[in-house]
């Protein structure tokens, strides 16, 4: 025993602190899943300490769990991105509303990026739609035949990488489409940078936190 506890008390707590756990999290997958493995550890608790109605609430939740996190993996989903205007008023409200994320990971974007792109360069502005609702936005610039990453953004409730996956890989026909053979983003977030390389970019030779992907 540890503290004078007994190994079944510590399964206790950890079922207890797992269910807490789930309980924090943005994502409903990840809370599903917390969940799942919280109420498993404590179902299997409250059976042996012989709490039935621990025991049978925590399998309820846990048959509960199972056919959530069924139905979320199950679904087929919806992705569109959509142009819009550089100039689109709920553009504006978007990176206003989301300004403190944006700047988590994107320290260095300006909006004013949007007004003041060179006349032989064309902005690149999208929203991206999940089932219909905006997930994130996407701001670039097009020289040439390279489309350069200011902005690529996912709200918290949809960064579970299908969004980027539709977007760099799937809709790649559409960059296409427009003339783009080549991606480059510069950042220094070390998140964003394990996502870029998820999604098919490459540390280009001696730049440090420039990531290219060819299309």
């Amino acid at each position: 025993m540890l503290f004078n506890i007994s190994l079944i008390e510590w399964v206790g707590y950890v079922g207890s602190v797992l269910v807490a756990i789930s309980l924090t999290m943005s994502s409903i997958k990840k809370l599903r899943w917390y969940n799942l493995v919280g109420a498993s550890v404590f179902s299997f608790y409250g059976f042996v300490i012989g709490a039935l109605p621990v025991g049978l609430l925590n399998l309820f939740i846990v048959l509960v769990d199972i056919y959530y996190l069924f139905e979320m993996y199950s679904r087929k989903e919806s992705f569109k991105s959509i142009m819009i205007q550089p100039n689109s008023a709920y553009l504006e409200y978007f990176l206003e509303y989301y300004k403190k994320e944006i700047k988590l990971f994107f320290p260095k974007f300006d909006p004013l990026i949007l007004e003041n792109v060179d006349e032989n360069k064309k902005t690149f502005t999208l929203l991206l739609l999940r089932n219909a609702v905006v997930a994130g936005a996407f701001i670039g610039v097009k020289n040439n035949q390279i489309l350069y990453v200011y902005l690529d953004f996912v709200i918290k409730e949809y960064r579970d990488l299908k969004p980027g996956e539709f977007f760099y890989n799937k809709n790649i026909e559409f960059l296409k489409t427009k003339g783009i053979h080549q991606i480059i983003c510069n950042t220094e977030n070390e998140q964003h940078q394990n996502y870029l390389q998820k999604m098919g970019f490459h540390l280009q030779k001696n730049n440090v936190n420039v990531y290219v992907k060819d299309i």
